[in-house]
């Protein structure tokens, strides 16, 4: 792939999302790694007239580093796909399928791969009659998650029934799209997965240890509010099971190049996914690059190996 230096590159970062702050700092991490190796690139926010931009700047590898709504959800593959233009990692239908978790676990369900049990939240009727309908049918504690956000925004774990109508009754007014989950409780643990085709590999397990009572977006990225742990404190068995199962979630949804896989570890030894991240942050404390570091991998093998899935 050596000619790819000879094309010139956009890191397409930003973007519209709650996670554009993060975006933002994954991608300048992206192009700074690009630009030193020697890369022709350019960073480019995620606008309006983006093909245009894009086709102005005679672009002819689009990197992307969006995160969330309008970047990871096959919005943003659908339209370069349209102007012709290769993209890194996930093409539209599993980004689309990733990014929205009630689709996601209704694959997984179908192949026989572990998620926690679940009911949509619907919002076209009374918050207060949904949420009544929930309790006679779902024990506490449980979860209460948006169906299409990332880096745990708009989650809420609640232990009991007092608060429960009016945590729901916000969260459906913020996100409009609603699920509640189960909650398991158990070692939380994410693996990524790198490679296109045949050579598509399970990185090293990293455990997460979070001082708050789940990792929310708070002890997501805030230093010290999480131990991180790699590799994880499983056994040689476990381990190799959490693996499988992580690349069968990533193939189930078509993902392509690079992906997170996040799951918990059940008291039953059960590994339950609960989602499939298709452009896995890529900042100084994202998981995705120290799992690669783990595995020997540096973070600009990492950020070229990525980019190698635009083809």
């Amino acid at each position: 792939m050596a000619d790819l230096k000879d094309k010139k590159i956009c890191v397409l970062m930003g973007g519209r999302s709650g996670e554009r702050e993060v975006s933002l700092r994954s991608g300048k991490r992206v192009f700074d790694s690009l630009k030193k190796q020697g890369y022709n690139v350019i960073s480019m926010d995620l606008e309006d007239d983006l093909v245009a931009r894009l086709k102005a700047e005679k672009i002819e590898i689009v990197y992307n580093i969006l995160h969330g709504r309008f970047g990871e959800d096959g919005t943003v593959q659908g339209l370069l796909e349209m102007a012709n233009i290769p993209y890194t990692g996930s093409k539209v239908l599993a980004s689309a399928l990733a990014m929205n978790k009630l689709a996601s676990k209704r694959v997984f369900d179908a192949v026989g791969i572990p998620t926690p049990r679940y009911v949509e939240v619907d919002a076209t009727q009374n918050v207060a009659k949904e949420a009544a309908r929930i309790q006679r049918v779902f024990p506490f504690p449980l979860v209460i998650k948006p169906t299409s956000e990332g880096s745990s925004l708009g989650v809420t774990l609640i232990k009991k029934p007092d608060g429960f109508q009016e945590v729901l009754e916000k969260t459906v007014a913020e996100f409009k799209d609603v699920f509640v989950e189960a909650y398991v409780k158990g070692r939380e643990v994410t693996v990524g997965i790198i490679g296109t085709n045949s050579d598509v590999q399970a990185l090293p397990i990293l455990e997460l240890v979070p001082k708050n009572e789940f990792y929310d977006y708070e002890a997501k990225y805030t230093a010290g509010l999480t131990d991180f742990i790699l590799p994880a404190r499983l056994s040689q068995a476990l381990t190799k099971k959490v693996q499988e199962i992580a690349l069968m979630a990533h193939k189930s949804l078509g993902c392509y190049g690079v992906s997170r896989v996040d799951m918990i570890i059940g008291s039953d030894h059960i590994p339950y996914v609960h989602e499939v991240n298709s452009i896995p942050g890529m900042t100084e404390r994202s998981d995705l690059p120290a799992e690669a570091a783990h595995a020997g991998i540096s973070f600009d093998q990492l950020v070229v190996k990525i980019l190698e899935s635009a083809f």
